[in-house]
């Protein structure tokens, strides 16, 4: 069950979990004790009361975050999200990560909520990829040791590529490649060096990448794009 409302686009498998534990789902009226409880052929799932749709085919899209949204479908402190904020059309999707607040760039979307929950764990092997201008003396010695990831008050953050791409006076623009995503990552393993982060933008996830994406447009990624990448589709 949990599985069928990520494929749905209903929430993140972890989140169905709760869902379920909570007993706001229901399987042909009876209330659903498990998250792993089959749904067949014809069965009818509800979550609050409203009936759940199929699965449709899987799809992915491409959204050019602008900052001062917040990756969330509500914020309890009443900031701008990214889902309110999307272009009219759209079925409900979900986040592959987040972006923080003020960060902006490529944050990919998915109907298929068991594939953005994938391609967010480090297994998959896929590249963050973003650029950072930052105030402060960059060291580069400073920047290589990234290469072996590093350990800030108690959390283990792992290996990061980190470039200098351009100087002038104290402001920079670094280049940086991630895997794990950690929440604020970027800008606390940076703050570790005494560089403050004044802008990030992720310009890629995996293969797929920002490009020319006018701030706050999403373009479905093909389907032959997606099967080629994922075998989905």
């Amino acid at each position: 069950m949990a599985r069928f409302l990520a494929a749905a686009g209903v929430a993140s498998r972890r989140a169905a979990e709760l869902m379920i534990a909570a007993g706001r789902v229901r399987l042909n009226g009876a209330p659903v004790a498990h998250p792993a409880s089959f749904v067949q052929p014809g069965d009818v799932v509800e979550v609050d009361g409203k009936a759940v749709d199929r699965p449709a085919r899987t799809r992915l899209w491409r959204y050019h975050k602008p900052p001062g949204l917040v990756t969330t479908h509500r914020d309890p402190e009443g900031r701008p999200t990214v889902f309110a904020n999307l272009p009219a059309g759209l079925p409900r999707v979900v986040s592959v990560g987040r972006l923080d607040l003020a960060s902006e760039g490529l944050l990919l979307l998915t109907n298929d909520g068991a594939l953005a929950r994938r391609l967010e764990l480090p297994s998959a092997g896929w590249k963050r990829r973003y650029r950072a201008r930052v105030h402060g003396s960059v060291d580069e010695r400073a920047l290589a040791v990234l290469g072996r990831g590093i350990s800030i008050g108690g959390m283990t953050y792992g290996p990061i590529e980190a470039l200098l791409d351009a100087r002038k006076g104290t402001n920079s623009w670094l280049s940086l490649s991630l895997c794990e995503g950690k929440n604020r990552e970027v800008r606390r393993v940076l703050a570790h060096l005494g560089l403050t982060v004044t802008r990030l933008i992720r310009v890629a996830y995996g293969p797929f990448q920002l490009g020319n994406l006018p701030r706050g447009a999403v373009r479905e990624v093909p389907p032959k794009v997606l099967r080629e990448q994922l075998g989905a589709g």
